[in-house]
């Protein structure tokens, strides 16, 4: 087979497919396509766009397969229609937000945090990445809203799994209680603590619908973890350097009571057979917190273990996300 440029070039150009969407969400295409479909025309018209560009906007969002043309007309694709058009349950807009406004600029020092072993992000110092992310209300609740929608499959596979030998169940920084709310949905024996920082409460108040499900606010590194029978930590451990892993494995060896156990969920790391979204996911890490990084199963059952539990298992979750579920005798 001759060797050609392609694959690279392609590669290459994935900023630019993203940029698209991004520009076309900030615009309000979807939106507008939501009310009626729309010629090209229409479209500038309805935005107050220049005509130079949107016909190619248009274009290249039918390419990408976020719009479809029927009889001159464009509409939304049906995972358009679902995930991008504003007000709609399950709109993304928060989550673009964030990547386009917060994630992606830090992707630019790339080069450099990997020279230097430093963020990108400088707003991240040695301190919670998410701060940017919660200081403003509105853009809170819309990243909420989107990691809700996203982590919806993580709470279904968490629902499935037997919790028959628990009765308390905290999830440590659970945010608005999403996770919380699928598993005492699934098991209506369970009680669970979500456990975040105090700023989150009324977000959680405003949002969570079973009395079976409480909020302690509190900082994990800073205040104990309420006592349980499990302990959850979601998406936690990959915003942290390696020692400070270790504490909170440690934290919750104290809080699970004898029989207990400690659950932990990531986009967790296998050096013999590299995903790439996990791999995208590490970097984003490095370039976004201090410190932080995906991790082996290997290792995160060495901080277990050394924290005291008596067993570590590790299982797939969803898609690129596995389960690692340690045991206290």
């Amino acid at each position: 087979m001759e060797l050609n440029p392609a694959p690279i070039l392609d590669i290459a150009s994935g900023a630019r497919r993203a940029r698209v969407l991004f520009a076309a969400a900030d615009v309000g295409v979807f939106g507008a396509l939501a009310e009626a479909p729309a010629t090209a025309e229409d479209v500038r018209a309805r935005l107050g766009l220049h005509p130079a560009g949107v016909g190619d906007l248009l274009a290249g969002l039918e390419a990408l397969g976020l719009v479809e043309r029927r009889d001159g007309r464009y509409h939304n694709s049906p995972a358009a229609g679902r995930y991008l058009v504003p007000g709609r349950p399950e709109f993304l807009g928060g989550f673009l937000d964030f990547l386009d406004h917060t994630l992606h600029p830090a992707w630019d020092g790339l080069a450099n945090s990997l020279r230097t072993g430093e963020p990108a992000n400088t707003q991240a110092g040695g301190g919670d990445p998410y701060a940017p992310v919660h200081a403003d209300p509105t853009s809170r609740t819309a990243f909420f809203d989107a990691m809700d929608v996203l982590n919806a499959p993580i709470g279904a596979a968490l629902a499935d799994l037997d919790w028959g030998g628990f009765e308390h169940v905290v999830d440590v920084g659970g945010a608005r209680g999403n996770i919380a709310a699928h598993l005492v949905k699934a098991h209506p024996h369970l009680r669970v603590t979500v456990f975040d920082l105090p700023d989150v409460r009324p977000a959680f108040e405003a949002h969570v619908i079973s009395d079976r499900v409480t909020f302690v606010g509190g900082d994990f590194f800073t205040d104990p973890l309420p006592a349980a029978d499990a302990v959850l930590f979601g998406h936690v451990l990959h915003n942290w350097p390696v020692e400070r892993r270790r504490f909170l494995a440690q934290a919750a060896f104290h809080a699970v009571r004898p029989g207990g156990a400690a659950f932990v969920y990531d986009p967790m790391l296998d050096p013999d057979h590299p995903q790439l979204p996990n791999v995208l996911a590490s970097l984003n890490m490095l370039v976004w917190s201090a410190g932080g990084a995906e991790y082996t199963f290997t290792d995160a059952a060495a901080w277990f273990t050394d924290a005291g539990f008596a067993t570590v298992t590790h299982t797939p979750l969803v898609a690129t996300t596995s389960l690692l579920t340690a045991r206290k005798e």
